[in-house]
């Protein structure tokens, strides 16, 4: 109940933030005073508006006009949430294209939609216990089958043990690599099994870094603590994945003239918005049917297609081919961010 709590209050705080970072341009709010001169610095008020400094005309001294500032606050329910997430879901090109070429107060902008998301998305995956369930699923999904690799691979050594021994060869290499194998194995497989009480002596090259070394030693020692520490990372880093995501997509234009760095900038951010929305929505989904929730895989390449022709004016077979190429570049970024907190979690 208390991490429910928590994460309700995430959300909140997300909004307000959100909020926060993108003052109200071009809404109108309902006031409680009537004032001729701003209250603020002074000014004669001509409109809703002071035309000095941008405060509203009319402000509000009532508790019922607080509570409706902070659902406004976090909802945007005046309009601008109302006109971005539709444009956001369905035609994300028109919207990417119509921020860059200037129409601002009709929509939320990427990056105060960007950390609403993250809110959102975390809040989401707290709650239903997705951030768990994801790591447990790549656990039930990955280590069976790193298990079995390692398991042949100790065979093989052993095979070429053998073959070494009999043709009178010298086995000290091939021993230290038997040694290696199944250290990993004894590790992989109390990892399968979820038993973490003892610490795996995992043994790493003396050929490798100090500092790998270390990392390798520490997540040996408490794997659990660092998974923690990256599912925090993940919370607190996740703006990272802005500038890790904007040069694959400079890449699909490179040297354009037309297209420049802050248009990539804004087609990425609202991208990430939609996918961690898809990915909150397909997990409250799977609450109600995991086979409805797995189609949701098949939406980002669609929404990456119309998000690319919408916003930089290209054709099917660009929009296609960029279409595939982003995809790609897509979990090599994933790859990079995942590796940060991995990087991360092991250093603090």
């Amino acid at each position: 109940m208390v991490g429910n709590i928590e994460a309700i209050g995430d959300a909140v705080t997300g909004g307000v933030l959100g909020r926060a970072v993108e003052p109200s341009a071009g809404e109108a709010a309902a006031g409680h005073t009537h004032e001729t001169r701003c209250l603020n610095c002074g000014a004669d008020l001509t409109g809703p508006f002071c035309s000095q400094c941008g405060q509203h005309a009319h402000v509000h001294r009532t508790l019922t006009a607080f509570f409706h500032d902070l659902l406004h606050g976090v909802f945007h329910l005046e309009g601008k949430i109302w006109r971005t997430l539709p444009l956001l879901v369905w035609k994300p090109g028109l919207l990417t294209r119509s921020y860059i070429d200037g129409q601002r107060a009709r929509f939320v902008s990427p990056i105060a939609l960007f950390l609403f998301c993250v809110f959102v998305m975390f809040a989401v995956m707290g709650m239903t216990g997705g951030l768990d369930d994801m790591a447990k699923q790549a656990a039930d999904d990955d280590i069976p089958t790193e298990v079995a690799n390692t398991q042949h691979k100790i065979d093989k050594l052993q095979d070429q043990r053998a073959e070494a021994v009999s043709g009178g060869r010298s086995t000290a290499k091939i021993d230290d690599k038997l040694n290696d194998a199944k250290v990993e194995l004894n590790v992989l497989q109390r990892a399968k099994a979820g038993d973490f009480t003892q610490n795996p002596a995992i043994k790493v090259s003396d050929d490798m870094p100090d500092w790998v070394q270390d990392v390798a030693g520490k997540a040996g020692k408490n794997p659990e603590l660092l998974l923690y520490k990256i599912k925090t990372n993940a919370y607190k880093f996740s703006w990272a994945l802005i500038p890790i995501s904007v040069p694959f997509v400079w890449l699909l234009f490179p040297f354009s003239r037309r297209f420049r760095l802050y248009d990539h900038t804004v087609f990425v951010t609202y991208s990430l918005c939609f996918m961690m929305l898809l990915l909150a929505t397909s997990t409250l989904v799977g609450l109600v049917s995991s086979a409805v929730a797995a189609f949701a895989w098949f939406v980002p390449p669609i929404h990456m297609y119309r998000q690319i022709r919408g916003t930089y004016g290209v054709g099917r077979w660009g929009g296609v081919w960029r279409t595939s190429v982003l995809t790609i570049f897509a979990f090599i970024a994933v790859g990079l961010f995942a590796s940060l907190l991995v990087a991360l979690g092991a250093f603090e």
